[in-house]
Parts: structure tokens; sequence; C-alpha cells
């Protein structure tokens, strides 16, 4: 049966060897204009993992995959599945989960409303390709300034082997997959996959993880080659959270390479979540237009104590539609694609609960009026209810490209898109936990938050190619950013009404591609006003203000060389000058200027090295290392940490006919450093420290 090649998207990006087993240099973009396109021929900056470099890091979450990407910083402080995730500064104000990012998987989407994703229920062993597309202006990005990750999992019309998969290392370290795909007939196909997910830590107290994921997809192809897919999806997953820890605490551990009883209150810190998820998608081509509707359901829970509270939710419902069609047309005697689609979805949470810790041991305070405040928990254990709360998310959005070559060598990109944001929040407050007493106190009482914003977006990209090797693009674009609903109740608890940041990025850049070598460059500046500002107080507590405006300037540039068919280096740069041109920090109740301070965080130098080794006779290698530069720990620019040299990663493997065994170690030198380190407004310091050396060998078997 004749399949059009638009069903086979997914299955292009998984290519990763050349017909003489070099790594090819040129891979193919989906997010940045909705249809297949080279990445050289996509006017903005874009990066693509591949099959072979995913296997070969032997990937099992987001941040292994993409931190070596110049221009993100990927780093989880619970060495889980849930990072930080960073891109060009957007993201920083993010407490946990990811924020200002758009995530899709196979063009549906993966992050609330409010721009929060979660990571914990994305399988990335079932993830053939990952695509990032940095900067503001996407069409695909609703509520997003910081650019789009796209993910690409295994198609079920993809004819592949099934698999196994069994892993184990040090710190209890455990892994399983399990992959089956099969044709049911000539038009009916469907795939199972399972995966179990274990590592207890052992080098810090109360940081064991586990996580278990299954998925059923199942794909039909019509008489007409037409296409319906879906997919059921469930993820259990169960982290303990660790506590940060002091200047002397973090002395110890980068002396001894463990992390034990840490003076921190919050000892019992965790995130364990079950989500139910469901998408279907339909592809069908009329003449000239493809029809492209996309649904997508997820329910989910979690239990997650945190500083002073244990929330405990479990009805909430996110569900949604993308309707888009792709109109192929001719212009200016070209081919030409006009893209268009109306996007609708909604987050309800009801009766979400909060409580207070029921095991903790308290202390008097040492000075007047010596009040009793909490020390430390004994147990994650749910105590008095200490509130109540109900919201109500939407958005709703349009948007249009039209992509267009004037002349043959020239193509140009240019898109708009418009949505709106609605949120409508209420709750009761019995208890509020008091940052300044360290202890439980009188809530607010009820309370209710209503809120909307109009958010717009736009990008007009040029490409041009100068030879048949090499093109130049340059771009504009921005975009509207709102705060979430979490941020919005922060601030209206200390009188501040949250305004949506307006994002400008003007960027220019080159990328080249031949049979040896490839390589890509950008220069951007991004100027943000109203940037949302995450601040710790000398309480510990986060609050979140508007920043006036803040100004980055970035370069970055990465490359690939194959020295012969079997060796090939490469290596990714970032320079990074991000300063808050207008910044007023309250310190003390008086307001403090940061104008023309360097944003925390941020290194101005951050670079990765690779190099990759594929034998005729199966046997495979790959030695990557990478360095992050010094950076202000906090908006007042009064002290920096350090960053970190060389974390070095080693994969050696031998592959022979369906068998295949691989050791990978990350950390190989077993360097002791902070994943994160920040200091507050009155000075006290926090670090979270990163993983030391560890191990997994893992064996595969194709049938």
């Amino acid at each position: 049966m004749k399949i059009r090649l638009s069903l086979f998207t997914s299955i292009l990006l998984g290519s990763s060897l050349l017909a003489n087993q070099t790594v090819e240099l040129e891979k193919v973009s989906v997010t940045a204009t909705k249809v297949a396109t080279a990445s050289k021929d996509v006017s903005q900056s874009i990066a693509i993992v591949d099959e072979k470099e995913i296997q070969d890091k032997n990937i099992l979450n987001i941040q292994e995959a993409i931190g070596h990407i110049p221009g993100i910083q990927a780093e989880s402080s619970s060495n889980s599945q849930n990072p930080r995730l960073i891109i060009r500064g957007a993201g920083l104000k993010a407490r946990y989960g990811v924020r200002e990012i758009m995530v899709m998987k196979d063009g549906v989407p993966m992050t609330d409303p409010d721009s929060f994703t979660r990571f914990d229920y994305i399988d990335m062993q079932d993830v053939e390709a990952i695509e990032v597309q940095k900067g503001p202006g996407s069409i695909n990005a609703s509520n997003t300034t910081g650019g789009v990750i796209q993910l690409i999992t295994k198609s079920v019309f993809k004819e592949d082997k099934n698999s196994i998969k069994i892993g184990a290392g040090n710190d209890n370290l455990r892994n399983t997959n399990f992959k089956y795909r099969t044709a049911i007939d000539d038009s009916n196909f469907m795939s199972f996959s399972f995966s179990s997910r274990k590592n207890d830590n052992d080098w810090r107290e109360n940081n064991d993880f586990d996580s278990t994921q299954g998925s059923l997809k199942y794909g039909h192809i019509f008489d007409d080659e037409s296409t319906f897919e879906t997919e059921l999806a469930y993820t259990e997953s169960n982290v303990n959270l660790p506590a940060s820890m002091t200047l002397d605490e973090f002395k110890e551990f980068k002396a001894s390479g463990t992390q034990e009883d840490t003076s921190s209150q919050w000892q019992h810190s965790a995130r364990d979540s079950k989500i139910l998820s469901l998408n279907a998608k339909y592809e069908k081509e009329v003449g000239n237009i493809t029809y492209k509707p996309r649904f997508y359901y997820n329910k989910w829970e979690h239990f997650h104590p945190v500083t002073g509270m244990i929330n405990d939710s479990d009805d909430n419902q996110v569900y949604g539609t993308d309707l888009e069609l792709n109109f192929n047309h001719s212009l200016f005697s070209n081919d030409a694609m006009l893209v268009a689609g109306v996007t609708a979805k909604r987050d309800i949470t009801k009766d979400s609960k909060k409580y207070t810790y029921a095991d903790y041991e308290t202390k008097n305070a040492t000075g007047w009026p010596f009040t009793p405040y909490i020390s430390r928990t004994l147990s994650k254990d749910k105590g008095d209810l200490a509130g109540t709360e109900d919201s109500d998310t939407k958005l709703y959005g349009i948007y249009l490209m039209e992509t267009f070559k004037p002349i043959e060598d020239l193509s140009i990109d240019i898109s708009a898109r418009v949505d709106k944001l609605k949120f409508d929040i209420s709750g009761n407050e019995l208890i509020k936990y008091d940052y300044a007493k360290s202890n439980y106190d009188t809530g607010k009482g009820e309370y209710s938050l209503q809120k909307d914003f109009t958010l717009s977006s736009a990008k007009l990209g040029l490409n041009y190619r100068l030879t048949d090797y090499t093109n130049i693009y340059t771009s504009f674009a921005k975009a509207n950013q709102a705060p979430t609903g979490s941020e919005l109740e922060s601030a209206s608890d200390d009188g501040i009404d949250l305004e949506k940041t307006n994002s400008i990025n003007y960027e220019i850049g080159l990328k080249s591609r031949t049979n040896t070598y490839a390589y890509d460059m950008a220069l951007y500046q991004n100027n943000v006003e109203d940037e949302i500002i995450q601040v710790k107080n000398a309480n510990g507590q986060t609050v979140y203000s508007n920043a006036g405006e803040t100004k980055k300037i970035g370069f970055e540039v990465s490359g690939i060389y194959n020295i012969n068919k079997y060796l090939s280096f490469g290596a990714n740069y970032a320079y990074s000058k991000f300063k808050f041109k207008t910044f007023e920090e309250q310190v003390r109740g008086a307001s403090e200027s940061r104008d023309g301070n360097v944003l925390p965080y941020i290194p101005r130098h951050q670079y990765s090295l690779f190099t990759t080794l594929n034998l005729d006779n199966g046997l495979k290698a790959r030695l990557s290392t990478k360095t992050w530069g010094s950076y202000y720990m906090d908006n007042a620019n009064t002290q920096k940490y350090e960053g970190y040299k060389f974390v070095t990663d080693l994969m050696v493997g031998y592959e022979k006919k369906d068998h295949s065994i691989q050791l990978n170690i990350k950390n190989l030198t077993n360097k002791y450093y902070a994943m994160e380190a920040s200091k507050d407004v009155y000075g006290n310091e926090t670090y979270k420290a990163a993983s030391p050396r560890s191990f997994m060998l893992t064996y595969a078997y194709k049938f």
C-alpha cells in the first residue's frame, strides 16, 4: 500500500548514520515550520538530538539528552526525571518543574495553559528524537517565550524489531524496558511499551526514586491514505526530594561525597504522582490541503510535601484540541506553505488540599518573644487540614504562518499567534506557614482570584542560501509570557499585581552542512520587559515581582567533524551576557536598585566537547565532557559560584546482530560540585549537590 511521506516524519528523524557509518550531519526539523524541513533551512536556532545519540547516552531523562546544547541549562537537583530547564534564561524563575518552555510530544502539547510542564509522565525510552527550537515567536508556543521542545516517539507505523532492555548500576540503579510492535493487517498497527526505573541515590538522604510507565499505541491507515493515531499511557512516579545544604554542609559534601544529616527543616519533601493520558491525531489530505486535528486529555494526582505544607491533589484534569491545516500553494512561481490553526485547552483542579506536617520537632527562638519554631520534620505524614482550593485555567488561541520563496535562494517565514488566557482560582486558607516565625499560624480564610491576559507572538524569518553547503539567516520575533496561577497568588498576598512579560528577540546565524563537517552559529539579543523574577527572602520564602527590563545578549556555536568514517569530534559553546536594565529588589522593606547587574545562575561561558567511535565490528564508544563557568548567586551580584570544569561521561559498547551490551559511566572522574548555588537577600547561602560518579551496565536484545 502506498503511504505518503508525511506519515514518516518521525522515521526521518530517527536516522543517525550515513551509509558509510559516519555521523549524519543534516537532520530534519518538524517543529519550526510544521512540515519536514532540513535544519539548515530553518530561519532560527534549532538543535536536534537523534536516535543514535539517545541510545549511546542511554538517556533516561530529558536533562541527559539536551544539557549539552548551547544556550540550555538542564539539571536535576533530585537526580530524577524532573529537571530545572532553562533556555536562554527563560525558565529561571521556576521553583520546580519547567516554566516558559513549550513541550510537545508528536505534535501534541504536554504543557499546561499556564506554561507548566511535568516531565515525570514522559517515558524517554520511547523517544526516538528530540528537537529544541530556541527563543520566542513559534506558532507552536502558546504562553511561552523560551522556546519549544518537541519529542518524537517511536511511530506505531514504523516497521521495527521488538526489544527488551535491562540495566543495573550502583546505588541500586535498575532499569527495564520492553517494546512490542506488530502490524495487525495492512491497515492496522499497534505497539506496547513498558518501562520501570529505580534509583536509591544512597550517597545522600531522602532521595530514592522509582517509576513505572506503560503506553499502548494504535494506528490505522484508511483507504484514502488518511491516518488515525492514538496513545493511552499511564505513569506512576515516586521521588523523595533531598534537602539543600548550607555552606558548611556543602564543604563536608565536597570532602566526603555524601550528604547526610543536613540542618534543613524540611527533611521529607517528595513528589509522588500518577498520570493517565490519552491523545488522538487524524491526518487527511484533500487536494492541496492537509487537515491535522489533534485531541488530548490527561488526569493526574500528586502527593507533594514541600516547604511548610503537604499538597495532596487527586482530581486534576487537562484537556484540549489543536485543529491545524496545511495549504500547499504557489507564490512568486515557487512552492509555498500556509499553516493555520486554532487551539483550546483547559486545566481544572477540584478540591486540592493542603495539610500541615503531622510529625516535627520544635525549638524555642533564642530572642524575644522566645516563640517555638519548627526545627525539623520527622515524617511526611499529613497533619491538620490547612486549606482547600479549586482552579480553572483556560486558553484559546489562533495561529497563522506563511512560508514562501520570493526568489529561489531566499526563504521567508511570517507567523503570528494570539491567545487568551483566563485564571479563576478560589479557596479557603485555614492555616498558613509563617516564614517569619517558621511555624504555623491562622490562614487568611476564603479567597478568590480572577485574572486574564491577552498574549500575542509574531516572527519574521529570512533564510538565504549562500552556497550549496551554507545558509545565512536572520529573524525578528516577539512573544508574551503570563504569570502562573501560583505566582499570581503569591504576589497578590504581597499586594503585587504581576504583569505579563514582553520578549523581543533579534537573531542572525550561519549554518553549514557538508559530508565531512557541520556547524551552527547564532548571535542574538533578547530584550524582556516586566520579566518575572524569583526572589528568596531571609526566611526562605519565594516571592515574585516584575523586574522592569532585562537585556540578554548571547552567542552560540555548535559543530561536528567526521575525521573518518569511524571517528567523529564535536564541540558546543555558549556565551551569555544577561543583565537587568531596570530592577528594584525589596530588601528589609526598602527598594535596592539592581540596574546593570547580571542575572543569577547563568554562567557567562558554557561549553562541551565529545568524540564518538563506531567500528565495523560492532564496537562503539563515546566520550563527552562539559564545563559551566562561574555565575552570580544573587541578584545583588555579591558573590559568585565557581561552576564546574570537565564533568565527563563515558560510554563503551558492543553490538552483534540482535544483541548489544553497553556500559555508561557518568561523572567519570567523580567530581563533587553544586548543581545550583544561590544566596538570598540577607546573605544566606544554599547549595544543591550534583550526583557523584554513577554507572549502568545495559543489555538489549531485539527480536
